[in-house]
């Protein structure tokens, strides 16, 4: 069970994909060995739910997209808008219209070598669109997540900014390797003081005596998922504190979640061998998932 697992669907064996624009069969999809971020992992991405053929929380997501974009000094020569048609486009294409996650992927470009240095890219970035048909497994939600601390830990601004959705996830891997190892569904990552900050692959919340505390967000990225869990805790009368603390500060919670695009508020049952309630019908983690849903079906109206 992971944070991302999801239920198999035959159909997506012949989705098409977008590659700079052009439609292509899933068998036939390709970018060029050269492409800078299959080489050096140098560009940034988003991942995107489009229900009932809307786009959820597109503004957001791509503000996010555009910021990473500028944090890494990569160009985007394209309006929010003419990704929104191409997303849109792709969909058409193959015919989605609910319950589909997106990833757009966006590179530096095609280098004329194999090198670091950016001066060696010889064109215009590289954008491809990836949607597929996935809904996530109800059992993430009945059966909840395990999780515990990973030896790797967050960088700060002048590593590599933890704010940006860069293809340079392999801090993130390592964790999720680790966390493999230990028997965790996710690893908790610590920042560089010692103070819990996010999961290899989603964002953290405890709760403890009703009251729900997460990161203060200087070393997680900054997810929509994230700031919407934030939000709709504050709408609500739930008590909720973006500070610094440790796991000694928090191993005696009632509860605990995760945040991500694609599950949006997912139940952790078990903080390293300890059984939460989270995934309990009256847990408060069930309200704020419900509040959540709330939120995606106003956004839709």
């Amino acid at each position: 069970m992971s944070s991302h697992s999801y239920i198999s669907n035959s159909r997506n064996k012949n989705i098409f994909i977008s590659v700079n624009g052009e439609l292509f069969h899933r068998s036939e999809a390709k970018i060029s060995v050269f492409d800078s971020g299959f080489l050096l992992g140098d560009g940034v991405w988003e991942g995107m739910r489009l229900h009932q053929s809307k786009l959820v929380f597109i503004e957001e997501h791509l503000d996010r997209l555009f910021s990473s974009a500028k944090g890494i000094s990569l160009n985007i020569p394209f309006s929010k808008q003419y990704i929104v048609d191409e997303i849109y486009k792709v969909l058409d294409k193959n015919k989605m219209d609910d319950d589909i996650h997106i990833r757009l992927v966006i590179s530096r470009g095609n280098k004329i070598t194999p090198y670091q240095n950016p001066n060696a890219n010889e064109g215009p970035i590289n954008i491809v669109i990836i949607p597929e048909y996935k809904k996530t497994d109800p059992k993430t939600y009945s059966n909840g997540l395990s999780i515990g601390r990973v030896p790797n830990i967050r960088p700060n601004e002048s590593i590599l900014s933890p704010h940006f959705n860069t293809l340079s996830k392999l801090n993130c891997i390592l964790a999720s390797i680790e966390a493999n190892k230990l028997g965790y569904d996710e690893g908790i990552m610590n920042d560089l003081n010692g103070n819990i900050s996010t999961c290899n692959s989603t964002n953290l919340f405890f709760i403890k005596n009703g009251e729900v505390l997460t990161s203060s967000g200087k070393y997680c990225l900054k997810g929509i998922t994230r700031s919407k869990a934030i939000l709709v805790c504050n709408k609500n009368n739930i008590k909720c504190s973006e500070t610094d603390f440790t796991f000694e500060d928090i191993y005696n919670c009632d509860e605990a979640f995760l945040t991500g695009t694609f599950a949006g508020i997912i139940p952790v049952s078990i903080l390293e061998n300890r059984k939460l309630k989270s995934t309990n019908s009256d847990s408060l983690v069930n309200k704020i998932r419900n509040y959540y849903n709330k939120e995606i079906q106003m956004y839709l109206g």
